[in-house]
Parts: C-alpha cells; structure tokens; sequence
C-alpha cells in the first residue's frame, strides 16, 4: 500500500481537524474549501499528469497555482470572484501548512504572496421600500401555506440574514415575548441577535400556531418543506421566485425580474441607511466583521450622496447679469456724452 504524500496528509488533517475542530467553520465553508481541492486535484491529473496519490508539496509551486487559476477561468468559465474564493482556500490551507511542516515555510510564503484579481464592484441590488411591501403582500395569508411564505420572506427582509441562517433557525433561536428577538449564525458559526418588530412577531406567531405539531422541541428547525424535512437555500429561493412573479403582474415598475434572498438583505441595508441609521450599527446588525464591507451600501445610495453633497455646498448660484441696456444711469450718460 502506497505511503500517503505530506501534501495529502496535510491535506486531509487542515479539512477534517483543522477546520470542523479548531476554527468551527460552517459546513458551507467547509464544503467551499473542500470542492477548492477537489478542483485543484483535478487540475493535477488531467493537466499536470500527476495524480492525486502522487503530489508532494515539492510540485504545488506558484507557477502551479497560477496555471490552476487561469485553467478554471479559460476551460470552467470560472468567475474572477470565483477564482478569487478558490485562491483565498489555497491561502488558508498554505497558511497552516506552514506551521505544520516548518520546512516548507518558503515554499508556502511563495504561494501566500500570490495576489487577488482585481474584481470591479458590482452594483448593490436592491428593492424600495414600496417594492417590499408589494413583495410582503403576495402570499395568501388565508391558507397556512400563505402564512409560512409571508413568515419566510417578512423575516428574511426584517431581519437581514443571509438565506442559509434562515434556513438553519431552530424554534429555539426565536422569542416573541418582549423584547422580541431572533438569534441568528452566520458565517465561522458567529451568533447574532437582533430585534424583532411587532408586525414580524405577529405574523411568526401566526405561523408557528399554524405549525404547532411539528415544532415540538426547541431544537426544531422553525422552517421546513413539504416533506417535513429542514427547509433549504433552494425551497427559500423556489418561493421568493414565486411571490416576486405575483408581485411583478401588477407592479413590474418596482419588482424586478430577479430577485435573489441577498436581495432583501440588501434592501434592508439600505432602507436603514436612508432611514439615518448609523453605519457601525448596520455593521453589526448585518454581522460584518468590517465596516468597510458595510460601506458599499453608503457608496451605492445616489439619494444619499446627493444629499451630503448638497449640504457641503458652499458656492452660490450666482444671479444673472443684468443688461447694460437696463442700466438707465449709463444709458443717459451714453446719451449725453454723444451731445458734446
């Protein structure tokens, strides 16, 4: 039997100990990182023409990573983001080898000086507040299927998570007596709490009423499909998609075509910005770890900068010239002096 390489060992402790154990990351991350690798082992076989069982850390040399990178955007039709994510995996895996095998730290630092593309910002999409309320007025809140689509998409605009902690909510992590919260995880499995409004806390009571015999325990998961089985990223996505086409019939000004859970996670980023909400607070209410992550939403509100520009203003429109022919002291002194 063939001895594992320091690369696959290496490999195999930072995915199954170093990041479930050590750091706690979400199985997403996981996932991401893991999918990353299972990219790069590819790359190595097909193109490289060395196997899987057979790479050493003596052959993952930046030349090699920057040949994987461009091979994902020219033959996967790969993203610059994309490849920006996978090169940030690479990063972390080369960052604790480094530790792990001392040796090899020139060899990692190598690869660690690797650079990110530059990736041009995207446009922060997002709907006005008369675009939520017609998007919240969709579902049909006479049936119990209604109730739980007006739960769903009222608590994922109010509360701005990202769709997979929505899907991740357990009864448990909900509180309706005041003050009412919801305690949210997101990325690197960080909590957050934050406030419930009246309106949601009366719609989630109508929901978690009509649901009653399945959400039994506090470790019941609040949302789930037909099969009574944890709700997905896609069921969330399958049902936004349906009340936005409702809502797109009579209002196809203000609903665009798509929109996307994040979408409303934006939306309400923005309509606390506008509102006078302070940054850092969006910060935390978001569950940024950075407020520059936040300033994308201060950068992309026109309304907002039109504002603080005006207000900075301090040339004054200046007020037209009169006519030197309305000027009845110099039009008789004219007059006069064509006398002499």
């Amino acid at each position: 039997m063939q001895k594992p390489t320091d690369f696959s060992y290496t490999l195999t402790k930072f995915l199954t100990h170093y990041l479930a154990g050590l750091c706690n990351f979400s199985d997403n991350t996981i996932r991401s990182y893991r999918d990353t690798f299972k990219l790069l082992l590819t790359f190595c076989n097909e193109e490289i023409g060395i196997s899987a069982e057979s790479l050493t850390f003596n052959d993952v040399t930046p030349e090699l990573i920057e040949k994987f990178l461009n091979w994902l955007k020219t033959k996967r039709g790969s993203s610059i983001s994309t490849c920006n994510q996978r090169l940030a995996a690479i990063h972390a895996f080369f960052r604790y080898a480094q530790y792990e095998h001392p040796e090899l730290a020139v060899r990692c630092q190598q690869i660690l000086f690797l650079k990110f593309a530059k990736v041009a910002q995207k446009e922060v999409r997002y709907l006005s507040i008369d675009g939520i309320k017609i998007l919240l007025d969709s579902p049909d809140i006479h049936t119990a299927k209604g109730r739980r689509e007006l739960a769903i998409l009222s608590l994922l605009y109010d509360s701005a998570a990202r769709v997979q902690e929505i899907v991740d909510l357990k009864v448990g992590d909900v509180r309706l007596i005041s003050p009412a919260t919801v305690r949210l995880t997101g990325k690197g499995k960080k909590s957050r709490t934050v406030p419930l409004l009246k309106g949601n806390v009366q719609i989630l009571s109508a929901y978690m009423n009509d649901q009653q015999h399945y959400l039994t325990t506090k470790d019941s998961y609040l949302f789930f499909n037909h099969s009574h089985q944890k709700m997905t990223r896609a069921g969330v996505g399958y049902i936004l998609k349906k009340n936005v086409d409702v809502a797109r019939q009579s209002h196809p000004d203000l609903i665009p075509k798509q929109v996307t859970p994040h979408c409303l996670r934006h939306s309400k980023a923005m309509h606390l910005l506008q509102g006078g909400v302070n940054l850092i607070y969006i910060r935390d209410f978001l569950g940024h770890v950075d407020v520059k992550t936040t300033q994308i939403y201060a950068r992309a509100d026109v309304t907002l900068k039109r504002k603080a520009i005006e207000a900075a203003n301090v040339v004054e429109t200046p007020q037209p010239l009169r006519s030197w022919t309305d000027d009845d002291d110099l039009m008789r002194w004219l007059v006069n002096l064509g006398k002499f």
